[in-house]
């Protein structure tokens, strides 16, 4: 299951990533009906993705075996930062399961990546 927390975190500043041009994506393990009830429930907006079968989350390097709830596979925690041509420009991957990415992490991220690019 995706941390709440951090969803909600990201759904409060929503405004300012399409602003920006950033479209937010999760993706999780849990099978399609479990986001999709999770998105109906907390009102989330932005898309969520399912990877039960961990091909996804595999390339990127991300399974944390057996750390979820009765030992499931669950994903570590990460945010990325992917350009139109799907080049990942900005990471960041964390062990710790409570030290996540901020939104205002990853907006000055952008932020700086935009500044670097017009100079």
């Amino acid at each position: 299951m995706l941390c709440n927390s951090e969803l909600r975190s990201f759904q409060q500043r929503l405004p300012e990533f399409a602003s920006r041009g950033i479209r937010v994506v999760a993706i999780s393990v849990d099978a399609p009906e479990i986001n999709r009830r999770q998105r109906q429930k907390l009102g989330y907006t932005y898309t969520f993705l399912s990877d039960p079968k961990v091909e996804v989350i595999r390339r990127y390097d991300l399974l944390h075996a057996g750390a979820g709830p009765k030992g499931a596979d669950i994903a570590r925690p990460a945010e990325f930062l992917i350009d139109s041509t799907g080049m990942v420009r900005w990471v960041n991957l964390t062990e710790n399961i409570a030290v996540r990415a901020r939104p205002e992490q990853a907006l000055k991220a952008f932020g700086e990546m935009q500044q670097a690019a017009s100079h």
